[in-house]
């Protein structure tokens, strides 16, 4: 496993840093702000396909703390087109809005280290590094904004945050859009 630390209680003597978080936390809470705002609008992007269905999964995962529809519409959508098709533009979307808590974990561990799940979590993704975001994003679980801030928190590489989340969304989309395809044709069936 690749073992991760959070550094704690470390300060950082230079102020380009300090801005830098400054401006992670306000992008991701403007993000969040935004989205949840025009959330009963989100749903009329599934019209334009595959890419308002990519764009859906990343406004949808890209608030923090704050539900948004996507995995609903993943599921509805996956009646209607290619469920694969949909898994891949759902998983590809998801994990590039889950770059949002990624990015607030540059804050550090003062926004989540008072939030319980907070310290049930960061031990895990500390000894499991990548394993544990691909395990996490691919279970529907509420908890995935705080595993992403553990992972910004523990530096983890963005490549491997992204990779490893990205084949997690794909695999939690693809169960979505194939109970979407598959429970449509079943109550279609069971009223013939």
């Amino acid at each position: 496993m690749e073992g991760l630390k959070i550094k704690k209680g470390r300060k950082s003597s230079t102020n380009g840093l300090t801005v830098l978080r400054i401006a992670a936390i306000l992008t991701v809470v403007g993000i969040t702000v935004y989205i949840y705002s025009i959330r009963d609008r989100v749903e009329g992007f599934a019209a334009y396909g595959y890419p308002g269905i990519f764009l859906i999964a990343l406004m949808a995962n890209a608030t923090v703390f704050l539900p948004a529809p996507g995995v609903a519409v993943v599921f509805t959508m996956g009646s209607i087109f290619n469920p694969i098709g949909v898994a891949l533009a759902a998983g590809t979307g998801g994990a590039l809005g889950e770059l949002s808590g990624y990015l607030a974990g540059f804050s550090g561990q003062a926004v989540v280290g008072r939030i319980d799940v907070y310290n049930k979590i960061s031990p895990w993704i500390e000894k499991y590094g990548s394993w544990a975001i691909l395990v996490l994003s691919a279970i529907p679980n509420p908890f995935f904004d705080i595993a992403g801030i553990v992972a910004g928190m523990a530096k983890m590489k963005l490549w491997r945050f992204l990779l490893f989340c990205w084949i997690g969304q794909i695999i939690k989309m693809a169960m979505f859009a194939f109970a979407g395809a598959y429970s449509i044709d079943w109550i279609v069936s069971f009223f013939n």
